[in-house]
């Protein structure tokens, strides 16, 4: 999983065409703090920190766990819950001014509130609705207690905020806003697409991302009858969507360790005792945008099957902050099609139509998929299909692995291209029916005794035989095609293909390699660059004979990495995300000289230029871009931060007696949010060394190694310093 934002880089787009009013002033004041905290019994829970601070909650329901994961999250990362409930009121632009503008603009425009609003009790249980509501009480327990953290109007939080975090979030993961910047632009991006009886569908975009691991081995492939599973996804390592790590257990089955997001009440992906999954992302093609034929002497209304029908039309409001208390309203239209939302530009007028939209599920079926106990009831939970993408690799005690390309999938007519524009004048273009779960690609149990997902095609998930057959699904679909395979799942395939009796050691060491396949193109950059670069510039001829020596690994005494990664990565992220290419041979030239310029040498060890940064402390790291240890960094011309790729890590085996224990690490420490906490890079320098801690599952074991034991409210760990 990896989420981009692109809403600071439409800022200026979206505010071009606004209708400016008065500035205003507010002041508002916090509710009545004593309405803000449940009164006492309410809730039964206690939250236990364990050495590395990461809170382990034990409740009598699943509703006192949720409130005190409220608290607990709060503690820790005030900033990003807070701003999470904003986000999805549409009243970020309130409190953190433009690079706000146009997040409110998307949750206006596709009315995920509204949708939430109207839909809160019908679509979600009882059980869940009293788990929403017991996290926003255990948040508000929070901010009454510090009301010089609350900006005004957030208070109270509500169960309809925590649903709306995830309706909004959802589109963003299988690219929406990358289409929605296209619209933004100038002019036209796509053509039409006119129907034909031969026409092939569309042709799968290059739109890749950058990150995101799960593999998970079976008994037939380990030598001592145990099962082990991966839960590896790359997040950005700071922000709204970085992970946070909990253990979750209460009186009515909840029992679960695994991350979570600032906002969410549930666990994302994790294990219980008899199972768990990871989660990578996918891209699948789930969005089509319509061009609108507008009546040529009334601009709200749009040709549909041969006659003119009104365009559903609203104004909203968005109040941005400009400094101090002083913040402008901006004015803009909401509008909808048959087809869902409208955008309006210069160039056309558009509708954006996506799957699952509508549906405010989400939350619910992860819920569903943390309480299952055997694959049949994990299995249940994934067919509620409120979960509109995202890979699934899963493992269970029973020695059970599943891959599952999890996505809901458009029944289209495959006589247009879906990746160009569609024409909205015509029903033949407006889906309503998906794929049947049991026909999404899916590996169960394979003679290999592995699988994997790296973000890649799910037609080699495994090795030998039980792939799924990549003739079964129209190009329509947009699903990764065979040749769609990043060096992550390169290796996965080569490492675990190649080694038929896979040790516990065998696959912690795999899940850190750091090695770029001979197939990768990483290794086909290496290879143009060494074939081509000609020069007589002894600092370019020194950089060629570091790459040609290069073994394309990326441990951090490598002397060959720094040039290489500096060199190619650009070229690989511009390839992934359909952006323009630089010439790697020029890249590579300048990159030699920056080198040169600040170490004095082209041969750099890995590790002082792969740096995580936290405060004032840094930490030499091995791994790269693209690589199982996978590491994104941003370069300031002296060194890469760190800045997204392995994160949270979590790595879970079952004994042959069906026991479960577990690993993990945070890239920082568990306060992710509080600077002066001890717990605020303490697992940095574990990190750094690729070395995993315990989860302490047991409940023993965990008062053995607790650092805080309290309710919400106390102040036995907010106290706590350095």
């Amino acid at each position: 999983m990896r989420h981009s934002s692109i809403f600071p880089r439409l800022f200026s787009l979206c505010l071009a065409f606004p209708l400016l009013v008065s500035a205003e002033y507010t002041s508002e004041a916090l509710p009545d703090e004593g309405r803000l905290i449940p009164p006492q019994g309410a809730y039964s829970v206690e939250i236990i920190r364990d050495s590395y601070g990461v809170p382990h909650i034990y409740g009598k329901t699943d509703a006192d766990v949720a409130y005190g994961l409220g608290y607990a999250a709060t503690e820790d990362d005030f900033k990003n819950v807070s701003e999470t409930i904003l986000m999805s009121r549409g009243l970020f632009s309130r409190e953190t001014g433009r690079k706000g503008f146009v997040f409110d603009l998307l949750v206006r425009l596709f009315q995920f509130r509204e949708i939430v609003d109207r839909e809160y009790e019908q679509q979600l249980s009882p059980e869940m609705r009293a788990i929403c509501k017991a996290y926003t009480d255990g948040f508000n327990h929070y901010a009454a207690l510090h009301p010089e953290r609350v900006p005004p109007g957030l208070l109270p939080a509500t169960p309809q905020d925590i649903v709306t975090g995830f309706v909004m979030r959802t589109p963003f993961f299988f690219g929406l806003e990358r289409e929605i910047k296209r619209l933004m632009g100038p002019r036209r991006a796509n053509d039409v697409s006119k129907h034909s009886k031969a026409h092939p569908g569309g042709s799968f975009s290059n739109d890749l991302p950058i990150g995101s691991n799960t593999f998970a081995v079976s008994p037939k492939r380990t030598p001592d009858g145990k099962t082990h599973l991966a839960i590896n996804s790359h997040q950005p390592f700071e922000g709204p969507v970085a992970w946070y790590e909990v253990r979750l257990k209460s009186e009515e089955g909840l029992d679960i360790t695994g991350g979570t997001f600032p906002g969410a009440p549930v666990v994302l992906h994790g294990h219980n005792p008899d199972l768990g999954w990871a989660h990578t992302v996918n891209l699948p093609d789930l969005y089509d945008i319509y061009v609108l034929e507008m009546h040529p002497d009334d601009p709200n209304k749009y040709l549909f099957d041969g006659e003119y029908r009104d365009l559903e039309r609203q104004e909203t409001t968005i109040t941005v902050k400009l400094w101090g208390n002083l913040r402008i309203p901006i004015k803009r239209e909401v509008l909808r099609s048959v087809h869902g939302p409208v955008i309006r530009r210069p160039h056309g007028v558009y509708a954006i139509r996506f799957a699952g939209y509508g549906d405010i599920r989400q939350v619910e079926q992860w819920f569903r998929m943390g309480k299952a106990r055997t694959r049949e009831e994990f299995e249940t939970a994934l067919r509620m299909r409120s979960i509109p993408s995202f890979n699934v690799g899963y493992a269970d005690k029973k020695g059970n692995i599943w891959y599952v390309y999890n996505a809901l999938l458009p029944l289209r007519d495959a006589g247009y291209n879906w990746r160009a524009y569609l024409p909205g004048d015509t029903s033949a273009t407006l889906w309503t029916e998906y794929l049947p779960f049991e026909q999404l690609p899916q590996v169960l149990n394979p003679e290999s005794g592995f699988i994997q997902n790296c973000n890649s095609t799910p037609f080699y998930t495994t090795v030998g035989t039980g792939n799924p057959n990549p003739e079964a699904y129209g190009v329509e679909f947009g699903i990764e095609p065979p040749e769609n395979m990043t060096n992550r799942a390169l290796r996965a395939n080569e490492l675990f293909g190649g080694d038929d009796s896979i040790t516990e050691e065998d696959f912690y060491a795999y899940k850190h390699d750091w090695k770029y396949s001979e197939h990768s193109r990483a290794a086909a950059l290496r290879n143009q660059i060494v074939d081509t670069v000609k020069s007589d510039d002894p600092v370019i001829q020194r950089a060629l004979e570091v790459l040609r020596s290069w073994d394309l690994r990326a441990n951090p005494d490598n002397t060959g990495t720094t040039i290489a990664v500096l060199s190619m990565e650009p070229v690989v992220r511009a390839e992934m995300f359909g952006q323009p290419v630089p010439d790697v041979v020029a890249l590579f030239t300048e990159r030699a000289q920056q080198l040169y310029e600040a170490y004095g040498r082209v041969d750099v060890p890995w590790k002082e230029v792969n740096r995580l940064v936290r405060g004032d402390l840094q930490w030499g790291l091995g791994g790269g871009p693209d690589q199982l240890r996978a590491i994104y960094g941003d370069w300031n011309g002296n060194y890469l931060t760190a800045v997204a790729g392995d994160c949270y890590i979590l790595l879970v085996t079952w004994d042959p007696d069906g026991k479960v224990r577990s690993q993990s690490i945070h890239q920082y420490g568990s306060a992710t949010n509080n600077p002066d906490h001890p717990h605020y890079a303490d697992q940095a320098p574990l990190f750094a060394r690729q070395e995993m801690k315990p989860t302490w599952l047991n409940l023993e074991e965990l008062l053995a190694h607790s650092k805080a034991r309290y309710r919400p409210g106390e102040d036995a760990w907010q106290n706590l310093k350095k």
